[in-house]
């Protein structure tokens, strides 16, 4: 059973709503340990100084800002701590900002989704905000302090749902005109080039359906681990042959065709 990740209220104007987070996805990356060869034991790490060579205790370790190389600030745990987002007013509080069309939201601004759960006594104001957040077709820009960091956060409603996605602030989100391959000026195309193209797109098009695309490696390394663990040999699948290159328009009519059997199949 999915337990919360945090408790609190959203706040809007003069509405309160008892809510729980709970997270949205479940990473599935495997892990490794590091392991000696001959020996099959764990490789600890250890806090070692640049400067002596010698082992640190965790007690004398602070927190150093490098202002330039090798010349630091240093920050005690207790500046922090006055610092921290922990007013005891915002501490646990969803505080809705605004509310704005989705479609001003550029993806790029999302980092992590959870889903909103109505808390004890919740339900009614839950179901009215996500019913007038449907109706009006608005995401809710808010913020929260979650473990001692404020997040500016995303509110929207799917279906009878409340989700909420942490964001990156303006100033976290790299500019395109800063890459130097993106600022240039594109390429001058051809209308024949354009419209196989177009045509290539609308072949390939379907409706999204998260369960058919898994993470094929992540499948590949599981068999591997699950093969040896039993005492089996595992012979790898062999690798394809990279594609040849060809012209863009031989690409594009390649590509088209292939697109258009998979689509009749």
């Amino acid at each position: 059973m999915a337990r919360p990740v945090w408790n609190g209220t959203i706040s809007f104007a003069l509405l309160s709503v008892p809510v729980k987070l709970f997270t949205a996805t479940r990473p599935k990356d495997i892990s490794f340990n590091q392991l000696e060869k001959s020996t099959g034991g764990r490789i600890k790490q250890k806090r070692v100084s640049a400067t002596t060579g010698e082992e640190v205790a965790a007690a004398d370790i602070v927190k150093g800002y490098e202002l330039r190389k090798d010349e630091y600030v240093i920050i005690d745990a207790e500046e922090l701590e006055a610092l921290a987002p922990r007013d005891a007013a915002n501490d646990r509080v969803i505080q809705i900002l605004d509310f704005v069309d989705a479609t001003q939201i550029d993806p790029v601004h999302y980092e992590k989704a959870y889903y909103v759960a109505p808390d004890k006594g919740g339900a009614r104001p839950y179901a009215l905000l996500v019913q007038a957040m449907t109706a009006a077709n608005k995401v809710a820009i808010a913020k929260v302090v979650l473990r001692q960091k404020e997040y500016l956060t995303a509110l929207r409603a799917k279906g009878s749902v409340l989700c909420l996605e942490t964001m990156y602030f303006a100033d976290e989100v790299v500019d395109p005109n800063e890459i130097d391959e993106l600022a240039a000026a594109g390429p001058e195309l051809n209308d024949r080039e354009l419209d196989m193209a177009k045509m290539l797109v609308e072949a390939s098009s379907t409706d999204f359906e998260p369960a058919k695309y898994t993470d094929d490696y992540r499948a590949k390394v599981m068999a591997l681990i699950e093969s040896k663990a039993a005492g089996h040999t595992y012979e790898a699948p062999a690798l394809s042959e990279a594609p040849k290159v060809l012209d863009l328009m031989a690409a594009l009519e390649a590509s088209l065709a292939a697109a258009k059997a998979k689509k009749s199949a």
